[in-house]
């Protein structure tokens, strides 16, 4: 196998002549594509090509299984973690019961049009709580610090699977789009349901009892229970009376070390101008940037 790389302006893709004239008739796959802008900006594209004594096979996900009557598993919280929890149970067989003490993400839209609108706020269907978590509104950029603990090409593939753009299993700093990403929030829960799964939204967790020899039972605030092997808890860290309902049962409960998040804003057309080195142009990636910093022993990133 050999790697080599293209690079060409912002206004076109590599042509198919540069490609091949690389490879030297080798089989190529385009690995990563990025923009380079630390002088004239420009793209730099990565292949891989492989010989006829090479071995390559392509990213295959992970089989699913019809779960309609495995054994249950519950699943609290239809965030991220609660959706990708999901879909790894289906993989294994085991049929995911979700429990989401917000709405589902088109009647979630509705109460935070009316938060934005009015003020009024729905104290369990807001930015914090709903399907899709507290990200589900936000512009849809991939950030994962976690590369080097495992591979990610699973979670990239399923979004993919389920209606994201094929180009984030290129790029640098994947991009899936406020207006995709409900969408794709949608599909992941149609698949689960269809595959076996349920949801229920509206429904807060309130009880947990059980043990791993002989199962646990769910209480929500509306009285019902859910029953299930396990319980795995994918809440988020704004559900607090969750915390405090564990603790009180006499939990186990670790503190993590704190983080504290500040929000600053940059005009887009400001980041493109410093960027790109005032040649951005219509068409053209808008431009990001990072801070990274370590301060008496502490690190401060954006």
């Amino acid at each position: 196998m050999k790697i080599f790389e293209i690079v060409c302006p912002l206004t076109r893709e590599p042509r198919l002549k540069e490609i091949e004239a690389k490879a030297a008739g080798m089989k190529w796959v385009l690995k990563k594509r990025s923009i380079d802008a630390r002088k004239e900006p420009v793209w730099r594209y990565q292949y891989e090509a492989y010989g006829p004594d090479d071995h390559y096979e392509p990213y295959t996900l992970p089989a699913f299984q019809d779960v309609h009557d495995a054994d249950s598993v519950i699943v609290v919280g239809a965030g991220p973690a609660g959706m990708f929890a999901a879909l790894k149970l289906i993989s294994l067989g085991i049929r995911p019961i979700v429990l989401e003490r917000g709405k589902d993400v088109h009647r979630r839209k509705l109460d935070m049009a009316k938060l934005s609108r009015e003020g009024e706020v729905n104290p369990e269907s807001n930015y914090c709580y709903g399907e899709g978590g507290a990200g589900a509104f936000s512009d849809g950029k991939l950030y994962t610090r976690s590369t080097k603990r495992g591979d990610i090409r699973e979670v990239l593939h399923l979004l993919v699977k389920f209606g994201a753009s094929k180009d984030i299993l290129i790029d640098a700093h994947p991009h899936i789009g406020s207006d995709k990403l409900p969408a794709v929030v949608e599909n992941i829960r149609n698949f689960v349901l269809q595959s076996g799964g349920e949801y229920h939204f509206e429904t807060r967790v309130v009880s947990i009892h059980g043990n791993p020899d002989a199962g646990f039972t769910v209480g929500s605030a509306d009285g019902k229970t859910y029953s299930g092997k396990r319980v795995i808890l994918a809440t988020g860290h704004s559900a607090r009376d969750v915390y405090e309902m564990l603790l009180s049962d006499g939990g186990a409960l670790e503190a993590k070390g704190f983080a504290m998040g500040v929000r600053v804003e940059h005009p887009q057309e400001k980041i493109n101008w410093c960027q790109y080195h005032g040649q951005w142009k219509p068409g053209v990636p808008a431009a990001e940037y990072s801070f990274v910093e370590q301060v008496d022993g502490r690190g401060v990133f954006s």
